[in-house]
């Protein structure tokens, strides 16, 4: 399989990923992002969760067939410009989706193991699969305690220790890595990202948010990479314009005032009018 032929310079975006009824993550998430940042989304459903932004209070996994013919028929149609994969509750949907990956192009692979809640949206014997992923994903964007998992290490505690988690994903064959700092505080107290690939390891700073409405972020972040990177020159150049994004929606989290736990991000806030709002 190869991209969609350009027939109206529209950019289409693939999320692979959990339904969250709240809207905040999940693939609802995913799809506001690309739609915000100007791509045509789509998505495939690996499991459906009762959650809200208190929290998550049960995952009922997609059967495997099931998750396999709704990309079957998608992809017989329509091969996305860019795909984001995101949760995938049970070792068997992560191997089958992995199947997929090689015909897939500019694939995002986002490793949903806690929500920002705490809760646990991945089973033990799922991490294995996920490992394996990694080596056949475009990018990978773990967080620091995604990160910790998978190298069966403890968290990074420094910006340093981070630098160098990302380059032992690296060297189990991930080819790029984003490790996101989340509560790691930076020098001058922003928010620092690491990311890493062939050239190298940059070091991404943003502007740090006091806000408690971080619902989704993860999910946001991978999510704008992948319907920004076809039309951007390098993964790099995504990655820096998807994390300014981020910010700005984290920045207006708290005009929407949705849920009594940790709010969701603002994805349009590039575009809805303060009357709107």
């Amino acid at each position: 399989m190869s991209p969609s032929p350009d027939h109206s310079a529209t950019v289409t975006a693939l999320t692979i990923a959990g339904s969250d009824p709240s809207g905040g993550a999940g693939i609802q998430a995913d799809m506001k992002a690309m739609s915000a940042l100007g791509a045509y989304a789509m998505s495939v459903i690996t499991a459906l969760t009762a959650q809200s932004t208190r929290g998550v209070t049960g995952v009922h996994a997609v059967p495997v067939d099931f998750v396999r013919l709704q990309l079957d028929t998608l992809l017989e149609d329509i091969v996305p410009d860019a795909t984001k994969i995101g949760m995938l509750a049970t070792a068997e949907l992560a191997d089958a989706v992995g199947e997929y990956l090689p015909g897939l192009a500019r694939t995002v692979l986002d490793p949903v193991m806690v929500a920002t809640s705490g809760d646990r949206l991945l089973d033990e014997e799922a991490v294995g699969a996920v490992r394996r992923l990694c080596t056949g994903a475009d990018l990978i964007t773990p967080n620091l305690h995604e990160a910790a998992v998978l190298l069966d290490e403890q968290p990074a505690a420094s910006l340093d220790g981070l630098r160098t988690q990302a380059q032992r994903l690296r060297d189990l064959g991930a080819r790029r890595v984003l490790v996101k700092g989340g509560h790691l505080i930076g020098d001058a107290g922003d928010a620092v990202d690491v990311y890493a690939d062939a050239d190298g390891v940059e070091i991404l700073r943003a502007r740090r948010v006091a806000t408690g409405n971080t619902h989704g972020t993860g999910c946001t972040l991978s999510s704008a990479i992948a319907s920004l990177r076809p039309r951007r020159a390098t993964w790099l150049e995504a990655v820096r314009d998807a994390k300014d994004y981020l910010t700005g929606a984290i920045g207006h989290a708290d005009a929407l005032g949705v849920g009594h736990g940790h709010g969701p991000v603002h994805h349009f806030y590039r575009i809805w009018t303060s009357e709107g709002e």
